[in-house]
């Protein structure tokens, strides 16, 4: 019986949480504990909590139970996922603080280890499939399945980034064996695009600029953009993505503006340079290749301010190489 399992058990009010603005990894991950904690312990007070969730994940079963408001309430578990430190919670961070007993699955590296128990796997590709090994197999189902898949497809890039392993696979693998429509799952929450959404990405990848002799690019979004287009935040998922693809990139840098002089950054590289150390300088963080922070001053304070750190890693290399 794994740690996670034990201290489920053991509680008899459970409350799930993710981090802000979750992503696919955290949607699947919360979505699939609260199925696996509804079916392990019927009967029991099980809450999931997030705030700002996308609506393309409403497949996933228990989307429509998810609870967006505080309520004065304490719980004997709380289990955290996806989450790398108690301050990305949000608001519902009161109850990990009241929480007779709490546990976080996750796989950041910069995870600060703040709940009681710490389960966290750097080198997994995802939450997701951290989850999938604290699991008892007997339990999953084809709802689970499809939860757990959506998180390990997109915090993978559907296989494509360097966390991916053979075990990334194998668990994959299972999870597709238990009938579930991977390749829905995979079109409509990852690749399919609303009409405006593709029209910000593509004034996005307009104006983006090249930097340190091309190996580096960055877009930004203004909020009189977003006015412009009518679209928001949740709107600007994939937009770093595809600058890390132009050819001859090996760091690419997207922001989009969240009040005056302060920028939302999401950061992406290829092969050399570690993103998660950058933000983590700036009170962020995230993997080696994908990570994010929160940065003020203009655009041009934030851009040079991030240049010169991945150019430290860049010089790093070539002096080694």
């Amino acid at each position: 019986m794994t740690k996670l399992e034990q201290m489920l058990n053991e509680a008899a009010s459970v409350v799930i949480l993710g981090h802000v603005n979750p992503d696919g990894d955290c949607m699947g991950s919360c979505l699939a504990m609260y199925r696996y904690a509804r079916k392990r312990k019927q009967g029991a007070d099980i809450r999931v909590c997030l705030k700002n969730f996308p609506e393309k994940f409403s497949y996933l079963d228990g989307y429509d139970q998810i609870q967006t408001d505080v309520k004065e309430e304490t719980f004997d578990l709380c289990i955290c996922l996806d989450c790398s430190d108690k301050e990305r919670l949000g608001e519902f961070g009161v109850y990990l603080e009241t929480a007779g007993a709490s546990i976080c699955v996750d796989h950041h590296v910069t995870n600060t280890g703040y709940a009681l128990e710490n389960v966290v796997e750097p080198g997994a590709s995802s939450t997701a499939e951290v989850l999938y090994g604290q699991l008892s197999q007997e339990l999953l189902d084809k709802e689970l399945a499809e939860c757990l898949y959506t998180g390990i497809v997109h915090d993978t890039g559907v296989f494509r980034f360097s966390s991916t392993t053979a075990k990334t696979m194998e668990i994959a693998g299972k999870l597709m064996g238990m009938g579930i429509d991977f390749t829905k799952i995979i079109d409509d929450s990852f690749y399919r695009k609303t009409y405006l959404q593709s029209q910000i990405l593509g004034r996005a990848l307009m104006e983006c600029i090249r930097f340190m002799d091309k190996r580096c690019i960055f877009t930004v979004v203004k909020n009189q953009d977003m006015e412009f287009y009518g679209v928001g935040p949740k709107d600007l998922d994939g937009i770093v993505d595809h600058l890390r693809t132009i050819d001859g990139v090996e760091c690419a840098i997207f922001m989009y503006e969240v009040d005056n002089h302060m920028y939302k950054v999401s950061m992406r590289s290829n092969y050399v340079v570690d993103v998660s150390r950058i933000a983590s300088y700036f009170g962020g963080g995230g993997h080696v290749r994908a990570a994010g922070c929160t940065m003020s001053g203009s655009i041009h304070d934030v851009v040079n301010n991030l240049s010169g750190h991945i150019e430290k890693q860049l010089l790093a290399v070539s002096e080694d190489g």
